[in-house]
């Protein structure tokens, strides 16, 4: 059974509490943060890639008192179990099976989807994959799988492998620690503008652990999630999936938002699922890929209308 614990107390209009939670799984626990009343299904809310479920923390504490969110630390993220050596991460694919093994454990039949980033596009493949089980989907800078220039993942293959295998072999004690102050000017410089400083304090509440001198601290994610490139897929594989949703649709994108290598890819994949979709929206607002984290006001009155029209 999932094991409900340490409750957050969110203050201010709109008061909503979050419970963590931990759900068995044959590599250790999923961790996640339930927002919202816990007698009634929740949403599903998935993160980015390196961040954790506390990237929607000044996001839920506007959303409605009467919806219930799990937002869910991935695989090797957050408080959440990392992979054992010998397993690989392919985070788009192991992110849909991860998605079919929580919906499989609480027995939920058809389910509603909220995804950044990486997030996104774990739940794009799941609304494509389960069509007629994905009632909505809500997905926040991103349209698919990143669509990568093929010949550069066929030429970087090899070197992410070796690199995937480096992070693996790295001994516990040679993990670099920091101060406090350090690991969260690390974490505001490495993600370039994108977060604020108060986002970065955020993020760490569930991304970093102290050492056991106990004066520092280390990031808590596998660093083999550093390796991003292994199991991208092509513009044909995107649209072919794209074709499949037939689920409520919204797509907020953020300007300037996140940067991409093919970035009229975007739009083509948004075309496909408008023409399946059996209700499309999309909005642009102004802000950083993170907006949702830095600034929710921007797109919380998008999203409440779109769950409850």
């Amino acid at each position: 059974m999932s094991k409900m614990s340490s409750m957050d107390n969110i203050n201010g209009h709109g008061i909503r509490d979050a419970e963590n939670i931990q759900i068995p799984v044959p590599w250790g626990i999923v961790c996640g943060k339930w927002w919202g009343p816990k007698e009634i299904q929740p949403i599903l809310a998935l993160h980015g890639r390196q961040d954790n479920a506390g990237t929607f923390d000044k996001l839920m504490p506007l959303m409605p008192p009467h919806l219930s969110v799990l937002c869910l630390d991935m695989p090797g993220h957050g408080l959440s179990s990392h992979y054992p050596k010998g397993q690989s991460y392919y985070v788009h694919f192991d992110g849909l099976m991860l998605l079919r093994r929580i919906i499989k454990y609480f027995k939920w039949t058809k389910v509603k989807l909220l995804g950044h980033s990486l997030g996104g596009a774990i739940s794009f493949l799941y609304a494509a994959s389960f069509p007629e089980e994905v009632e909505f989907l809500i997905s926040l800078d991103i349209a698919s799988p990143c669509v990568r220039n093929v010949e550069k993942i066929a030429s970087a293959t090899g070197e992410n492998i070796d690199k995937y295998l480096k992070y693996e072999n790295l001994p516990l004690d040679s993990m670099p620690c920091y101060k406090h102050e350090e690991m969260i000017d690390i974490v505001f410089d490495a993600y370039d503008g994108s977060i604020t400083r108060e986002s970065a304090e955020i993020l760490m509440k569930r991304g970093m652990q102290p050492a056991p001198t106990g004066k520092q601290f280390y990031f808590s994610r596998d660093a083999r999630l550093k390796v991003a490139l292994l199991g991208m897929i092509s513009i044909d594989l995107a649209l072919a999936y794209a074709a499949k949703i037939r689920c409520a649709y919204l797509n907020i994108r953020a300007v300037p938002g996140m940067k991409f290598d093919k970035p009229e890819n975007y739009h083509k994949v948004l075309d496909v699922i408008k023409g399946g979709a059996r209700r499309f929206e999309y909005h642009e607002v102004e802000g950083t890929h993170h907006v949702h984290l830095n600034n929710p006001e921007r797109i919380i009155g998008i999203i409440v209308d779109f769950i409850e029209d």
